[in-house]
């Protein structure tokens, strides 16, 4: 009997300490930590929203620069080997070709060579040169046959500048074969500098093969000047040492989680000061357009450095005041929340706990101590109730000390002071959340922001047109190479040939002046046989590149070139808008459009309406004064704009320059909202947001919690006491969970067994008299 005693006991200790572990103790400290910790977190970290004399937005940014220069380098190499080894091809697929008549053709089509040449391989003569001085002897014609014998190589000139040549063999049968020689400089087509910007491209070892933007120091007039000149060399010197070093890493371990856009390595640096002035560059080693495709530019090594001086603020913009005062608040607050929910839910929960206890262990000398609210003021009621019942009163007696169900119910219950917890710490987290800090009304975007929008646009716009003019060019030399007597089928391999070494296009084809088409490759042509030349010497349209349509899905772009000895015959190459459409895809530029002369939109990196306007005025207006004249052509803009939409930084660029797409007078152009950058004013009240945020996500998890793991239980506990006070002696009670709800569940179920025991002991006793009395009757 004692040692089932004592086991009960035992289980009823265990059962206890199971309690610690789960039930109202739980969700209070751990919100009472979370709330701690977030104090501490914005104690600490509000501070530090405007620490940097140069904000980070300004140094990814310069690393976007770097990416760009890195793009159109990688660029520019790979299409101007594919355009030789093209050329090559389209060479000696017809008839032998004089020397002099190739590198002239080639002039004539393309003029993104310094210059070129042919040398026979055998004797190593040269046969035919144009332009600068071709390093020939840097050659070795012997080992062309090896294994990437053909690959572009860097050359270092006698001046110290670096060439990088292209190779390609001509063949035809019974001529020796000859090797076509084309020489480039490293240089960046079509990047657009702006003011106090240099830029240099470097092979793995850090030294600068080529490089622009820095002044020599004899074309400076000032002492001041030549000081900043060597500074400046030195300074990018330094930074290609140390891009050199970065660019032999891993990309997923160089570029920051999160970051995305670029594949290859890239990054940015932060110089030395002087004068109020910081060096702040960004580096982008070379990499292919897709991850883990190498391309002939990538085999090269190189890396491209962008820097620029950037005025330091070294004012902060946050007061670490403002921290501690939230902090300070988030205490007070949140001390108030959590002793409401001490005083209110978790100390008569316990007390009831220890009472429903005391009773089922017969020590019902003491009335049971009742809560004032809720749901714990109802099971007092009931435990009293079932005190008295158990020292004899009946379950429907009614006295002061034990009132019905329902006479005195806690009106404030469980569900209220958890709702009283909530509000409070919205207090706190709701201003947070939605009005301190807002960055909107006193945002100041950094110029160089403004100045890398408008930039990084311009040299977008270039790209564009360099791409289209690369395509009209493409035409020519097909055209060129496609004589009088050039049968169709031998016309449609050449076109099928050059579709699938560019991907720009989507149509190919030759149509003669009076609209037949008699040879094609790929898609059906979108331009129709019946159409009229819109061009006074017979040919298709107006201009080298025009738009087909001004409705529709998306925008017909097509291009045509004049095939020689054929009347009015054309070869017409339609471009693909997704070829277009993925030269605008550069991260950090927001939204990009590419618009024609009336301003509608004919691509973009984002969704969009062909032909549709831009989405507002602001930027309508932006393009038409964009365009506007400033001396010999228009110029690129950028401008900030702060409506009730927010902050936005803008940037249009009109095509500038010549080729065959000058006559379009397209444009591009760029926003972004400023909230998306790391801008101190929106760093401040990111991590604002972010506060509260946090603040409530405590709350509702912990007060969640707390209902779905005490609150529920409780008030259905509640009623079963009610109703087991009330007389229900039929309906057992279950523990849902093992701990203080759980106890006083158990506590009840026992109960309710002693009162049924009760009743059993009061019935015995009531008939034991009577079965005595009735033989004493008989007698």
């Amino acid at each position: 009997m004692a040692a089932s005693s004592a086991k009960r006991r035992h289980k009823v200790r265990r059962r206890a300490d199971m309690s610690l572990l789960g039930g109202i103790r739980p969700p209070i400290a751990v919100l009472s930590a979370l709330l701690l910790s977030l104090a501490g977190i914005t104690a600490l970290g509000f501070g530090r929203a405007g620490e940097e004399s140069v904000p980070k937005a300004v140094m990814t940014s310069q690393q976007r620069f770097a990416e760009d220069g890195a793009v159109a380098m990688r660029a520019s190499i790979d299409e101007s080997a594919a355009d030789l080894a093209r050329t090559a091809g389209l060479f000696n697929a017809g008839d032998p070709a004089q020397p002099d008549a190739v590198v002239d053709k080639i002039g004539s089509v393309y003029q993104k060579w310094v210059g070129t040449a042919v040398v026979e391989i055998s004797s190593g003569r040269m046969l035919a040169a144009r332009g600068e001085n071709v390093p020939v002897a840097a050659i070795d014609t012997a080992k062309l046959s090896e294994k990437d014998g053909l690959s572009p190589r860097m050359v270092r000139l006698a001046n110290g500048e670096t060439r990088l040549l292209s190779l390609q063999v001509l063949s035809w049968k019974g001529q020796p074969q000859q090797l076509l020689i084309a020489s480039s400089s490293l240089r960046f087509p079509g990047i657009s500098l702006g003011k106090f910007r240099s830029i240099a491209v470097i092979d793995s070892t850090g030294r600068i093969l080529s490089s622009d933007g820095i002044p020599e120091s004899e074309q400076v007039l000032t002492e001041d000047q030549r000081t900043g000149v060597d500074r400046s060399k030195k300074q990018l010197s330094a930074f290609a040492k140390v891009a050199a070093k970065r660019a032999e890493e891993h990309p997923l371990k160089a570029n920051d989680p999160g970051e995305g856009g670029y594949l290859g390595v890239s990054g940015s640096l932060r110089g030395d000061s002087s004068q109020g002035d910081r060096a702040i560059a960004g580096y982008a080693a070379l990499t292919g357009p897709e991850p883990g495709k190498g391309t002939v530019a990538t085999s090269l090594g190189l890396t491209v450095v962008a820097m620029v001086d950037v005025a330091e603020d070294p004012t902060r913009v946050t007061d670490p005041l403002f921290g501690l005062l939230a902090a300070g608040a988030l205490l007070l607050i949140g001390a108030l929340a959590v002793g409401v929910l001490l005083g209110t839910v978790q100390r008569p929960l316990l007390r009831l706990f220890l009472e429903s206890r005391r009773l089922t262990r017969d020590d019902l000398t003491r009335p049971v101590s009742v809560p004032r609210f809720g749901e714990a003021a109802r099971i007092g009621q009931a435990l009293e109730r079932l005190r008295r019942q158990l020292l004899g009163e009946r379950a429907d007696a009614e006295g002061a000390g034990a009132p019905k169900s329902g006479r005195r119910r806690g009106r404030i219950g469980a569900r209220a002071l958890l709702a009283v917890s909530g509000i409070l710490l919205l207090v706190w987290s709701a201003p947070m959340l939605l009005l301190l800090n807002r960055a909107d009304a006193t945002a100041v975007v950094p110029e160089q922001i403004t100045n890398d929008q408008r930039e990084r646009t311009d040299t977008l716009s270039d790209r564009v047109r360099r791409s289209l003019n690369e395509g009209h060019a493409d035409l020519v030399s097909v055209a060129g190479l496609l004589g009088e007597r050039t049968s169709p089928e031998d016309m449609t391999k050449v076109l099928d040939r050059t579709r699938s070494d560019h991907s720009r296009y989507r149509s190919l084809y030759v149509r003669t002046g009076d609209g037949k088409i008699i040879a094609q490759s790929g898609e059906s042509p979108r331009l129709s046989e019946d159409k009229k030349s819109e061009n006074k010497d017979g040919h298709p349209f107006a201009d080298p590149i025009t738009v087909l349509n001004d409705s529709g899905t998306e925008p017909v772009i097509a291009s045509y070139a004049e095939l020689p000895g054929r009347d009015d015959s054309t070869v017409i190459g339609e471009f693909r808008i997704d070829f277009i459409n993925s030269l605008l895809k550069r991260p950090g530029l927001g939204e990009i459009r590419v618009i024609d002369a009336e301003r509608r939109v004919l691509g973009g990196n984002t969704g969009y309406l062909a032909f549709e306007k831009l989405p507002s005025a602001r930027l309508t207006e932006l393009a038409a004064g964009t365009s506007q004249k400033t001396g010999i052509s228009a110029r690129a803009g950028g401008i900030v704009y702060r409506d009730g939409g927010g902050v936005q930084v803008a940037g249009a660029a009109p095509f500038v320059g010549g080729g065959a797409a000058k006559s379009l007078d397209w444009m591009v152009v760029s926003w972004q909202p400023a909230a998306g950058l790391a801008i101190p004013e929106y760093s401040l009240q990111n991590r604002t947001v972010l506060a509260g945020l946090l603040g409530i996500t405590a709350a509702a998890a912990c007060l969640g919690w707390l209902h779905i793991i005490v609150v529920r239980p409780l008030r259905e506990v509640a009623k079963q006491a009610e109703a087991l006070a009330d007389g229900d002696r039929r309906t057992v009670l279950y523990p849902r969970h093992h701990d203080e709800v759980g106890a006083i569940s158990r506590s009840l179920e026992l109960l309710r067994q002693q009162v049924l025991e009760q009743r059993k002991r009061d019935g015995a006793g009531a008939t034991a008299p009577a079965a005595v009395r009735a033989p004493a009757g008989r007698n």
